[in-house]
């Protein structure tokens, strides 16, 4: 038996990192999306 209140919950600075780890790629892309938006639309 176990006396922790969060079984079965991942630790904060895992859950952190996961979401760094898909977060910074996905802004990253949005941001090239953005800045080739005008090329697209014959700016």
């Amino acid at each position: 038996m176990s006396t922790r209140d969060e079984t079965g919950k991942a630790p904060v600075a895992l859950v952190v990192v996961a979401w760094l780890w898909v977060g910074i790629p996905f802004l990253y892309g949005l941001m090239q999306l953005i800045v080739k938006i005008p090329a697209l639309f014959g700016g």
